[in-house]
């Protein structure tokens, strides 16, 4: 079974979400939503297969990153969150909440030895 399978996303914390936001517009070519941007790409195996990855800064006092103290999360793309889950409660790592699964895909978060939170994201069935 695969575990990860690419970056889903880079979400950081920020003073100013809107004004990073415009500097990274101005400086470097990212265009963004107020909930951040998206880069599209290609399945390498299977170019036919399309995926994207998520760029987004967050309020500085966003509550989404806890019970970690540090400024940033990174999500993790997966195949079969579910399953991935059963394994990782198999090697004694703790789910941090419930699993979500809605519109955008399944999430579900784990801490790493650092204390940094990690969202596992299966994203929706293409259709």
């Amino acid at each position: 079974m695969k575990r990860v399978t690419g970056l889903g996303g880079i979400f950081f914390k920020s003073n100013d979400p809107q004004k990073t936001r415009e500097w990274y517009r101005d400086h470097l070519g990212i265009e963004s939503e107020t909930w951040g941007a998206q880069f599209n790409w290609r399945h390498f195996d299977d170019p036919d297969k399309t995926g994207y990855s998520v760029w987004s800064p967050f309020k500085k006092d966003t509550n989404y990153f806890d019970p970690a103290d540090k400024p940033y999360m990174i999500n993790y793309r997966v195949d079969d969150l579910v399953e991935l889950l059963k394994v990782l409660k198999a090697e004694g790592i703790e789910q941090i909440g419930e699993m979500s699964d809605d519109e955008f895909g399944k999430f579900a978060w784990i801490m790493d030895p650092d204390g940094n939170k990690l969202e596992l994201w299966e994203p929706p069935v293409e259709k």
